[in-house]
């Protein structure tokens, strides 16, 4: 991924830093790329194509990239593809802003040479960023401590088990002084887009998005969707309601009356909603995603049964490892190892 630039001092949005007023006219940002084993090629690409075309639609330099890898070695994304490097991490120190880009295991290549290199990167004063689940590479160096974050919101859970005293959020992606967050996948290209508004104007980032087949780019605070049921018909905001409940509460079983709350209902209208518009019962549905995330823990962390259990709500080990069973058709301790399909 070629690109030429000169320098960059400041993230495209700091918390009370300088603005985008702030930086010299005709200056190029340049951004580096850590690519992880296993990185999300749809993240990576999500996130470098709008720079392309924004350089285009310029006519002007306006944005310059480098691609590094730990060790300075070409790295296969998840799907396979291999994305040659231009060398190792420290071929990147002087670089103003560098995102990390991970998807499987990222804690596989927290090796301590990687981390010392993200925190003097830091300590110069670069902008972190991380995509997907490189958000998990920076925590490990320490440079998420007072940060609120995002990830994907596959790989949330167990980030929250690992780093209970960092802030996660489910929005797309999240600014916090010189950390940027984002959950991976597309949210990559709306975050750019939002740094190419902010530095060059919106029209030019509306331009950029136009390109992509796209409308326009959502806000940061949208909140990942990733784990909702596809709903019949038309979206519905009292579902919608109910199941963002759900969401938040993993962690303990919800009585219908909690529930129906939420969503401004009856428990009889309830039910009748989940069953016309989800074909489940509410209970079912928050049973569902709690074991969705019980499967999460047992395949990427190192937590013990029991505290899997606990940490979805079970009172005990025998019925969360029946509950288990039954919805995934092996026991518990059976079912460390990665999912079968990988994510975007």
């Amino acid at each position: 991924m070629p690109g030429a630039g000169t320098r960059h001092s400041a993230p495209y949005a700091p918390a009370g830093g300088p603005g985008p007023g702030d930086r010299p006219p005709g200056e190029t940002e340049r951004i580096g790329f850590l690519l992880i084993p296993q990185f999300s090629m749809m993240a990576f690409m999500s996130a470098t194509e709008p720079l392309r075309v924004a350089n285009r639609l310029a006519g002007a330099p306006l944005y310059a990239w480098s691609v590094v890898s730990p060790d300075g070695e070409a790295v296969v994304s998840s799907s396979g593809l291999t994305v040659m490097a231009e060398g190792p991490l420290e071929a990147a120190k002087d670089l103003p802003m560098l995102f990390v880009v991970a998807g499987f295991e990222p804690d596989a290549h927290a090796a301590p040479p990687l981390l010392a290199g993200l925190r003097r990167m830091a300590r110069r004063g670069a902008s972190m960023g991380a995509l997907d689940t490189g958000a998990w590479l920076l925590a490990r160096a320490g440079l998420l401590d007072d940060a609120r974050v995002t990830l994907h919101w596959e790989a949330a859970p167990a980030f929250r088990e690992t780093f209970p005293d960092i802030e996660v959020s489910e929005d797309l992606y999240e600014l916090d002084g010189r950390r940027i967050t984002c959950a991976g996948g597309t949210a990559a290209m709306d975050m750019m887009l939002d740094m190419i508004a902010a530095r060059h104007g919106q029209d030019l980032a509306v331009a950029v998005a136009r390109q992509f087949i796209q409308d326009g780019m959502r806000a940061r605070s949208v909140r990942q969707k990733g784990r909702f049921p596809a709903m019949r018909g038309r979206p519905d905001r009292r579902l919608t309601a109910a199941l963002e409940l759900m969401q938040r509460e993993l962690d303990r079983a919800l009585s219908p009356a909690e529930i129906a709350q939420a969503a401004n209902l009856s428990v009889r209208q309830l039910e009748r909603l989940f069953r016309d518009r989800l074909g489940e019962s509410p209970a079912a549905a928050h049973l569902r995603l709690r074991l969705e995330r019980a499967r999460e823990l047992l395949r990427q962390t190192d937590l013990r049964v029991l505290e899997v259990a606990t940490a979805t709500g079970f009172a005990s080990g025998a019925s969360f490892a029946r509950a288990y069973r039954s919805a995934f058709g092996e026991a518990p301790r059976n079912d460390r190892r990665e999912p079968d399909l990988p994510r975007a």
